[in-house]
C-alpha cells in the first residue's frame, strides 16, 4: 500500500504543532511529510519586541525545527504561493526563486497572516512591520541609527525629526513594541550626551477608543497609564492620513515631523487562501469543528488563515488569531490528518481561552491569566513564564532566560548590524506579499503540468 502524502503548509505555532504530532503517532511506512516553509525554525512571535528592543537575541526566538528528536520530516525550503485543490497540488517558490510543484494527498493549510495595510499613500514604502524576525532585527538597527544621526547632527530640525517615533496600532504587539524601545531611547541617554531627552518622542496611535479592549477597562487604563507615565504619547480615534520618508500626517491634521513609522495596526490571513475557491469568512478560510474545508478533500486549515467556529463560546464567534488557539488546533489537525488515513471518526476542535499576557518591559506589565487581573511585578512574572513555559525546546528556554538575565544585569548595548543598510526595506520585501498567484495563474499552472504528463 502506498504511503499518503501529508503536505504542511507554514511553519508557525499551528503547523510545528501538526508536523510534530504527526512524526509522533504516524509510522515512516504510513505517510511522508512534508513542510513548506522559508525557514527551518518556528519563529516565538510574542518575544519579537524582546528581539527589536536587544533583550533578546534574534537566535533565540527562532527554534530549530531540526532539534526534533523523531524529526523525518520534508523541509522544503520556500513559500507556498498558489494551491488547486482538484490537482491536489500545492505550488512552491524556492528561496532560489525556482518554481516547484508539490503533489499531495492530505493538505494542512497554517500559513499564518502578514500585516494588514490600507490604501494610505506611502504607507507600505515608508512603514517597517513587526511581523517577522528580519523586521524586529531591522527596526532596532533603524531606531539605534537614528541616535546616532541625531547626535552626529548639528541641524536641530533634523534631530527632531530623528528622536520622533510613531507606532500605529494599540494591540498588544503595537504596544508592546512602543513599550519595548522607548526603554532603549531612554536608557541610550547615559550613552548620548549630545541628545536632549525632551526631544526623544514617541506617539502610540490607533484607531480604536481603547487600548488593548480584550484586557478589559481596568488593565486597558493601567497599561495607559503606565505608557503616559514614560513619556508616550497615546492618541486613541486616530489615524494614519499620509506617510513620508520624513513626516507623518495623521487623521486629525496633525504633521508630525518623523524618520521612523512602525505598523502594527492588526493582521489578515495570507494571501495563500486566495489563490483557490473556497469560502471565507472576513478573509478567513471557513472550516468546519474538525477543522476540515468545506468541499475541498482533504483539506485542513488552522490558525490565523482559519475562521475556526469557537464552540467553548458558542453561537457564531470563531477563535481569535494567538499563539494558544494555533498550538491546540495543530494539535487537532494532526489527529484528524491521521484519523481520514486510518478511517477513524474525526474530533472537533475546542479550547476555553487561558487568558491574555502583555509585557511593556522592566517591572511593568499587565496579565489576564484565567480572568485574574494582574499588574506590574506579579504581571510581569506571570508574562515572561507563560512565554519562556511555550518555547518548545530546552535550548531555546536556556538561550531565553540567559538573554533576560544578561540584560537584567548589564543593561542595553547600543550596537547595529548593518542589516540592509543600503537599501531601506518596505513591508512587500520583508513579507513576500507580492510573491502570491492568482486562482487562475494556479489553474493554467497545473494544466501546464497536466498536458507535459
Amino acid at each position: 500500500m502506498a504511503r499518503s502524502r501529508i503536505l504542511v503548509v507554514g511553519a508557525g505555532f499551528g503547523g510545528v504543532e501538526c508536523v510534530q504530532r504527526l512524526e509522533r503517532k504516524l509510522g515512516a511506512a504510513e505517510a511522508e511529510i512534508s513542510l513548506v516553509t522559508p525557514f527551518s525554525y518556528q519563529l516565538y512571535l510574542p518575544l519579537l519586541p524582546q528581539v527589536a528592543a536587544g533583550v533578546l537575541t534574534p537566535q533565540s526566538v527562532a527554534v530549530s525545527l531540526r532539534r526534533s528528536r523523531k524529526h523525518r520530516t520534508r523541509i522544503i525550503p520556500g513559500g507556498a504561493i498558489g494551491v488547486d485543490p482538484k490537482a491536489k497540488m500545492c505550488v512552491v517558490r524556492k528561496i532560489t526563486g525556482e518554481i516547484v510543484d508539490q503533489p499531495y494527498d492530505y493538505l494542512v493549510l497554517a500559513p499564518g497572516s502578514i500585516t494588514r495595510t490600507f490604501d494610505i499613500p506611502g504607507l507600505v514604502d515608508n512603514a517597517r512591520g513587526m511581523k517577522t524576525l528580519a523586521e524586529a532585527a531591522y527596526v532596532r538597527d533603524h531606531v539605534i541609527a537614528q541616535l546616532d544621526l541625531a547626535d552626529a547632527s548639528v541641524d536641530e530640525k533634523e534631530r527632531a525629526a530623528r528622536l520622533r517615533f510613531v507606532v500605529v496600532g494599540g494591540g498588544y504587539a503595537g504596544t508592546e513594541t512602543a513599550a519595548c524601545l522607548q526603554r532603549v531611547t531612554s536608557n541610550a541617554l547615559r550613552r548620548y550626551p549630545r541628545l536632549d531627552p525632551k526631544q526623544i518622542k514617541w506617539h502610540l496611535i490607533d484607531i480604536a477608543p481603547k487600548l488593548m479592549p480584550e484586557l478589559g477597562d481596568k488593565l486597558g487604563q493601567t497599561a495607559l497609564g503606565i505608557l503616559r507615565r514614560r513619556g508616550i504619547e497615546v492618541s486613541l480615534g486616530v489615524s494614519v492620513a499620509k506617510a513620508g520618508p520624513a513626516e507623518v500626517t495623521l487623521t486629525d491634521g496633525r504633521v508630525l515631523p518623523c524618520r521612523t513609522l512602525i505598523w502594527t495596526a492588526g493582521v489578515v490571513a495570507s494571501p495563500l487562501v486566495g489563490t483557490f475557491d473556497a469560502e471565507t469568512a472576513r478573509g478567513r478560510l471557513v472550516v468546519s469543528p474538525e477543522l476540515r474545508v468545506s468541499g475541498l478533500d482533504g483539506v485542513f486549515a488552522l490558525g490565523d488563515a482559519a475562521a475556526v467556529p469557537d464552540l467553548a463560546k458558542g453561537g457564531d464567534a470563531v477563535c481569535p488569531p494567538t499563539a494558544q488557539h494555533a498550538q491546540r488546533q495543530g494539535r487537532t489537525a494532526a489527529d484528524n490528518v491521521i484519523a481520514t488515513v486510518r478511517r477513524q471518526p474525526l474530533r472537533r476542535y475546542e479550547h476555553k481561552d487561558l487568558g491574555l499576557v502583555v509585557d511593556l518591559g522592566g517591572k511593568d506589565a499587565v496579565s489576564k491569566p484565567m480572568g485574574v487581573e494582574l499588574r506590574g511585578l506579579p504581571a510581569q512574572t506571570v508574562a515572561r513564564g507563560y512565554h519562556w513555559s511555550a518555547l518548545r525546546t530546552n535550548v531555546a528556554k536556556a538561550r531565553v532566560l540567559t538573554n533576560w538575565v544578561i540584560n537584567a544585569v548589564a543593561g542595553d548595548d547600543f550596537v547595529r548590524t548593518g542589516f540592509q543598510e543600503r537599501k531601506p526595506a518596505s513591508l512587500h520585501d520583508f513579507e513576500f506579499t507580492n510573491s502570491y498567484l492568482t486562482p487562475e495563474q494556479v489553474r493554467e499552472h497545473t494544466a501546464t503540468l497536466t498536458a507535459r504528463g
